[in-house]
């Protein structure tokens, strides 16, 4: 009988110990660690014998492709809190992801250690937030704010990944809300009618937010980029504006709010081209803002700004469409104006655009998007009704003959009918004027051959073939059938029907 092998060095090893519970396992092996200096870890708590040989065999591959990361023991929210600290974010968003790190990550998840955290445990802290996570206790967060909430944590965990900190991040083994659960709630938008009603009663209000509200609604711009436009941005010669920049407000805990005005929401400027009647609106406006003070109307000055210069609060700005709307539809009617929000002059832009036939790229560059995809995706709902535009749109392309076409009908003609397949080429072929395509009479020659004669079929003579015709049918429509398509002949640039 054969003695068993013994351990070798690098192969680890599993032991039994005794606990109140019952026996466990314990698995134990050896790492190099960056100073060189080797390093016994052991790792505890393995209900089998299995399972510990199974995380053994993993954790030495690990250490094998030089994968192994020693088990970090700082708790989340303080590893979160270092991680905000060291990104280079936007102020808005730097203020968006403490916000949530503090009101919704470190509360339920802050107290684990970094190496403890699993993707079960990730998936009760999202269906916790679902259930109970607004901060003033009376409810549920959204589907959609849940996964916001999830990528800020996934992408910390990612560069924690990076670093070295962790061997992988969590957050893979976990199921957050599926896109088709966090879609945006139904956007409310007017119709052409509703917005000129709507503009129009609000220029015998006020004329200065009568314009700004009609800025929004004809360029697509967003609240911000309206708020931070200077007069430079404005182009009263090509009758463009160009959108740089963008004003947000910024609320940190336990400071005062303040204004920041920073780049758009993608980084990148963009030109949109304006109507007349905009324009002189323009013109209008900041002469008389120039006749109130001068500086009002400097090329620095901002455009739809403070009596003192300064920005408008958006917040503000929010409410003053709000209260204005309310005494709109008291006025006109409640069915007349369908409540919205500021932003949705914004969706009104582009959905009256778009079912208008405007190209998606076209109202892409106007909105700003990073591409037109996410046009696609955010207008999905006006598309469907722009495919029965862009049928009827082709077939008047095609014009009143192909309607006389289809009228005569689609029908196959009869055998008797049908012409020869014995015809490869239809030299001298013609369009009649009534759009039907004529083949060439008896004389005209056919195919490649010179001789009138056609060739006799082998076993027969000259005199016994049988006599030949031309073929004189027509399809409707001016098709024809033959072995290979036949084309007539037509001056270039030109299409026969």
């Amino acid at each position: 009988m054969s003695k068993p092998r013994r351990r070798q060095a690098g192969e680890g090893s599993i032991s039994e110990y005794q606990t109140k519970a019952g026996p466990r396992f314990l698995i134990k092996y050896g790492v190099t660690q960056p100073d060189g200096s080797r390093k016994q870890v052991l790792q505890r708590g393995f209900l089998t014998r299995k399972d510990a040989a199974t995380q053994l065999r993993e954790k030495l591959r690990e250490v094998e492709r030089g994968e192994w990361v020693q088990p970090s023991k700082q708790r989340l929210d303080a590893y979160l809190t270092d991680w905000i600290a060291g990104k280079r974010l936007a102020p808005g968003t730097m203020q968006s992801y403490a916000k949530n790190v503090r009101l919704h990550i470190a509360p339920r998840l802050g107290a684990t250690p970094l190496a403890s955290l699993t993707g079960a445990a990730i998936d009760r802290w999202m269906r916790d937030l679902e259930r109970e996570g607004r901060a003033d206790g009376t409810g549920g967060l959204s589907a959609r704010t849940v996964r916001y909430v999830y990528t800020i944590l996934r992408e910390a965990l990612s560069d924690a990944v990076r670093q070295g900190v962790l061997a992988t991040n969590p957050t893979d083994r976990a199921t957050p809300p599926s896109p088709s659960q966090t879609r945006a709630p139904e956007m409310r938008v007017w119709t052409a009618e509703q917005l000129a009603d709507f503009l129009a009663w609000c220029t015998t209000i006020n004329g200065e937010s009568a314009l700004a509200w009609r800025m929004l609604a004809v360029t697509g711009m967003r609240r911000g980029e309206l708020l931070a436009l200077r007069w430079r941005d404005i182009d009263f010669d090509r009758g463009t504006v160009e959108v740089r920049r963008s004003l947000s407000i910024i609320q940190e805990k336990g400071q005062p709010a303040y204004l920041h005005e920073g780049s758009t929401k993608t980084g990148r400027s963009r030109k949109v081209e304006l109507d007349p009647a905009t324009l002189a609106g323009l013109r209008s406006y900041r002469a008389q803002r120039g006749a109130l003070a001068l500086d009002l109307a400097r090329e620095d000055s901002v455009a739809f700004g403070k009596l003192d210069g300064s920005w408008r609060n958006p917040t503000n700005f929010s409410r003053l469409f709000v209260d204005q709307l309310t005494r709109a539809r008291k006025e006109l009617g409640a069915d007349t104006l369908p409540m919205i929000r500021l932003h949705d002059l914004r969706h009104t832009h582009a959905s009256l655009l778009l079912a208008d036939g405007v190209p998606v790229k076209v109202v892409s560059e106007r909105l700003g998007h990073a591409s037109p995809t996410i046009t696609l995706s955010v207008y999905q709902h006006v598309l469907p009704g722009m495919g029965r535009q862009a049928a009827d749109r082709f077939a008047a392309l095609l014009g009143p003959r192909s309607i006389e076409a289809v009228s005569r009908g689609g029908s196959h003609p009869s055998r008797s009918e049908a012409p020869s397949l014995l015809t490869s080429r239809n030299e001298g072929a013609s369009v009649a004027e009534d759009g039907r395509f004529e083949l060439p009479t008896a004389d005209t020659h056919l195919g490649t051959r010179q001789d009138s004669n056609p060739r006799p079929e082998r076993g027969r003579s000259p005199a016994d073939a049988p006599e030949t015709h031309p073929v004189a049918s027509n399809y409707p429509g001016g098709g024809i059938a033959t072995g290979i398509t036949s084309r007539p002949s037509c001056p270039r640039g030109t299409v026969s029907s």
